[in-house]
């Protein structure tokens, strides 16, 4: 597999839990199921509040061998040793927030479904390039929509970095059942919240989104799927 910096499979992003055992129980069925790297993402959480939970996410994901960022904050997440920072239109600028961080920091960044986007923020070399919501999201039910054959262009896109090249990601709507289309399509790893953490067996629905990256899938890059496979 062509190396990446990003770990490849199932990126969990956490729900909006206030309650933090709760959460870090639902952390470790995850990972046992194959759960690569995990995003704290709480829009709604007082400071304080995402703080504790940040501190308290970041000695267990170390602990199961799970890649920790958290969205938005990346003071926070250079200040509790996380591993880096999802970053959104809205947010710090990832070249600053490269400068500031150093090389060991780990930058996503959110594309949208524009590759224009991802093409000039490759410039800050962050880690990887989310696209998306790649499907009906619950979390953000006004996001707009990116095609599959975005992932397919990304994936082009990012294939004349230097390797370890950036990971190409999607989000959005994400089910056990789409991981398989995704990875096809060129999708290098897939975000995903309510499907993984509202899941009646966590571990089961991590291990269903993780198994279609465990091998290189079958791709035609030069037939691009259209948005009505979808």
């Amino acid at each position: 597999m062509t190396a990446l910096r990003f770990p490849r499979g199932l990126y969990g992003v956490t729900p909006e839990w206030d309650d933090t055992d709760r959460l870090l129980d639902a952390v470790r069925r995850a990972a046992a199921g194959g759960m690569s790297a995990l995003q704290l993402r709480r829009k709604t959480a007082p400071e304080q509040a995402r703080a504790a939970q940040a501190r308290a996410l970041a000695p267990l994901c170390r602990e199961l061998g799970v890649v920790f960022l958290i969205n938005d904050h990346w003071r926070l997440a250079l200040d509790i040793g996380a591993d880096g920072v999802h970053l959104g239109r809205d947010d710090a600028d990832p070249a600053q927030v490269r400068k500031e961080g150093g090389p060991d920091l780990l930058i996503g960044v959110s594309c949208y479904n524009e590759p224009e986007r991802a093409q000039r923020l490759l410039a800050a070399e962050p880690d990887y390039i989310a696209f998306g919501a790649m499907f009906a999201s619950p979390t953000k039910p006004q996001a707009v929509r990116a095609p599959l054959s975005l992932l397919t262009q990304a994936h082009e896109l990012v294939e004349g970095c230097t390797l370890p090249r950036p990971a190409v990601a999607a989000i959005g709507g994400i089910t056990p059942n789409h991981a398989a289309i995704l990875a096809k399509s060129g999708a290098d790893c897939v975000a995903v919240i309510s499907a993984l953490f509202e899941a009646p067996d966590i571990t089961a629905a991590a291990q269903a989104c993780a198994a279609p990256f465990l091998t290189p899938p079958t791709r035609s890059w030069r037939t691009p799927f259209n948005s009505s496979d979808q």
